[in-house]
């Protein structure tokens, strides 16, 4: 155990969760190929309805299935522009078929180039709606509720947000033969990415109206992940008292229907996500659905509401909402309960919540993302202090004795079961715990990990300057300055370590510094910013600790192993 230095296990286990991560990801369920196909206006359902939720059986009994005939043509474009959204809202369904977030651009190199969330051309990427009428008796239901598939009417093609209002809705209308009215009403606000959606049914036919709101996402096949060092989840998930992601190509196949109050649907990637946020308290029905070709799927994932009947001559609405924005933690608490574990901080939520509320408060303080991650990093070396502490004294007496272990070895040679029994002697004599060094380390790495998470998966990162060259710690150092300061801070550590007497650990130790710089060449800054301000104060409290041993009478040198009488 002498020879297993703690970075040693830090780095390996580090390594390890990295492949770890590469392999789930390589060797899981493979997404197909993406296809990226421009789709004309309907074209992904307007033939058929595989796509829609199944129409519930009233308890007036069963009617014919009869297909729907809910208008022809392609529908038009409707240019919807906000402080906050920019998107396009096809009046076939009224679904949202594009949205741009002109607050977050693509990159820094990119100002005037808004980042895309919604994307029907590209990624067959749309937020749909609408309402489907029960099955009744007697009643032909097929043309009694406008679909996603429905043509609605808008009064006009372009809505904007205009200085000094804070609130913008656009209409769109639909009416059938028998005088049932649907308006669909978005509506928007200034400075949020929350949108409200309703349904207001006016039923001016002679009998009775009764149906459900249905809303649902629709993606095609995952991307190509960015990064092979760095992969955040992209797919679907929803929230049952429980927060459940699935990825997309096997989403029909994992989640079965199922009965929801409250909750929500959405489709989450690296920083942004769309959901639909049902009232508090509302019961649907969660369902899944594979359609498309084998060449060109597209995946759902959706929400039906349970039934309203609307009398001959009355009124009645289905109200949700719609996120369409980056993860911004604090809001999305406040819109549903575990909206805010789509910032998917993964195994160790526990810890990374936490560490990210101080590293917001922090950055409350000082207003600079990279300075929050120093003084954040300088706060946990704080509360670890005593057991790196007595990691790093562990490690300095273990380099004081070191030439007894080498005489011990030259006197033993292959005979490790004599060796070891030396060892444990040596150990016992000194009053050395041949753990101690090691424990300590181990039990931070749940932190290290959880931070790693927090660094990653916070948009409030994305495009942070910090200093001078550093302008974005989400992305890579573009000098790989940081890294390779970080890489000699990880030398410089080691020579504060007793080497171990392995010559193959010595070389495997001496690896890792080049190694480990090579990987965070490729790493987001904030992280390495992370790591090397971590090793500075690791190497400076070592060197604190070595003073204070050599001040006790330890001889924490190369050449002898002498210890004063006074105790540890």
């Amino acid at each position: 155990m002498d020879n297993l230095r703690p970075v040693l296990y830090l780095s390996f286990v580090f390594l390890l969760f990295l492949v770890w991560q590469t392999w789930n990801v390589d060797y899981g369920p493979q997404p197909q190929t993406a296809q990226e196909t421009q789709e004309v206006a309907g074209g992904d359902g307007a033939a058929n309805r595989d796509d829609l939720p199944d129409a519930a059986l009233s308890e007036a009994g069963e009617a014919p299935n009869t297909e729907a005939s809910e208008g022809a043509g392609a529908g038009r474009r409707i240019h919807v522009v906000t402080d906050t959204l920019d998107l396009y809202i096809d009046t076939r369904g009224g679904d949202i078929v594009r949205a741009d977030l002109p607050t977050y651009p693509v990159s820094l190199n990119q100002p005037d180039e808004p980042t895309t969330i919604l994307n029907e051309q590209e990624r067959a990427y749309v937020a749909q709606s609408g309402l489907i009428h029960d099955r009744v008796s007697g009643i032909d239901h097929g043309d009694r509720a406008p679909t996603h598939h429905a043509v609605y009417e808008a009064p006009a093609t372009e809505f904007r947000l205009q200085d000094g209002q804070d609130v913008l809705q656009v209409p769109l209308t639909w009416e059938n033969d028998e005088g049932i009215r649907v308006t669909k009403t978005y509506t928007f606000r200034r400075g949020e990415f929350l949108v409200d959606v309703s349904h207001r049914v006016e039923n001016g036919s002679d009998a009775a109206w009764t149906g459900r709101q249905y809303r649902q996402l629709r993606h095609g096949p995952t991307p190509d992940r960015d990064s092979w060092f760095l992969y955040t989840f992209t797919g679907a998930a929803y929230y049952d008292g429980g927060y459940r992601k699935e990825e997309l190509e096997s989403l029909a196949e994992k989640v079965d229907s199922k009965e929801l109050q409250g909750g929500w649907i959405a489709l989450i990637e690296h920083y942004f996500l769309s959901a639909w946020v049902p009232e508090a308290g509302e019961e649907n029905l969660l369902y899944t659905r594979e359609v498309g070709t084998p060449d060109e799927p597209r995946y759902i994932i959706g929400l039906r509401s349970e039934a309203q009947t609307v009398a001959p001559g009355g009124s009645g609405a289905f109200e949700t909402r719609l996120w369409i924005g980056p993860k911004l933690q604090e809001p999305l608490s406040e819109i549903a309960e575990g909206l805010e574990l789509t910032v998917d901080y993964g195994l160790f939520t526990f810890l990374s919540k936490p560490l990210f509320w101080m590293l917001d408060l922090i950055h409350s303080l000082v207003g600079n993302w990279g300075w929050s991650i120093i003084f954040l990093t300088l706060l946990i070396k704080l509360a670890f202090y005593k057991l790196s502490a007595t990691s790093y004294r562990s490690m300095a007496k273990m380099r004081a004795v070191q030439p007894k272990m080498m005489a011990l070895k030259e006197r033993f040679g292959d005979d490790k079961q004599r060796m070891n029994q030396a060892l444990m002697e040596l150990y016992k004599k000194e009053k050395i715990n041949p753990l101690g060094g090691c424990l300590p380390i181990l039990v931070q790495i749940p932190v290290f990990i959880a931070l790693y998470w927090v660094l990653l998966e916070s948009v409030e990162l994305r495009q942070a300057p910090w200093i001078l060259w550093i302008q974005d710690l989400s992305v890579r150092d573009p000098f790989f300055v940081l890294p390779i300061l970080m890489g000699v801070s990880m030398l410089a550590q080691q020579k504060l370590n007793p080497a171990p007497m392995d010559p193959v650990q010595q070389k495997v130790m001496m690896a890792l510094p080049p190694i480990f710089t090579v990987f965070f060449a490729f790493f987001p800054a904030g992280l390495v910013l992370y790591w090397l301000v971590n090793n500075l104060l690791s190497i400076a409290q070592q060197y604190y600790i070595t003073r204070r041993l050599q001040a006790e009478g330890y001889d924490t040198g190369k050449n002898t192993g002498k210890k004063a009488a006074k105790g540890d």
